[in-house]
């Protein structure tokens, strides 16, 4: 059983920085890709980026190209998402989901856990 935790969300001003962790309780964090997705209100789940399994290969949504980074330690069996130029259109709750195949894929159904989500609200 994985169980997975994000932290770090909160309120910024726009072309503020966030970073957020996800936590997995579970042995298993290491065994596949992890991505990153988001919410807002009244809108369907999105895309956001996600790592390999080693780390070693990231990909992102084109909204957020050059000012998100994607990172993990294994170690620690944390994943992290740096938010830097944040806008007020990145305004969601975050979510933090574990694969089971070793890259990381864009699809919401190629992910078998799923964190509670953290709110993320950029504003002025």
């Amino acid at each position: 059983q994985v169980q997975l935790v994000e932290s770090g969300g909160g309120l910024v001003q726009p072309g503020g920085s966030l970073r957020l962790s996800c936590t997995a309780s579970g042995r298993t964090f290491s065994n596949g890709g992890m991505g990153w997705f988001r919410q807002a209100p009244g809108k369907e789940r999105e895309f956001v980026g996600a790592i390999s399994k080693s780390g070693g290969t990231t990909n992102y949504a084109d909204s957020v190209k050059g000012r998100f980074t994607i990172s993990r330690d294994n170690a620690k069996n944390t994943v992290y998402l740096q938010m830097n130029s944040l806008k007020p259109e990145d305004t969601a709750v975050y979510y933090c989901a574990a694969a089971r195949l070793p890259y990381g894929p864009t699809r919401i159904n190629e992910y078998d856990y799923w964190g509670q989500g953290t709110q993320v609200t950029v504003s002025s």
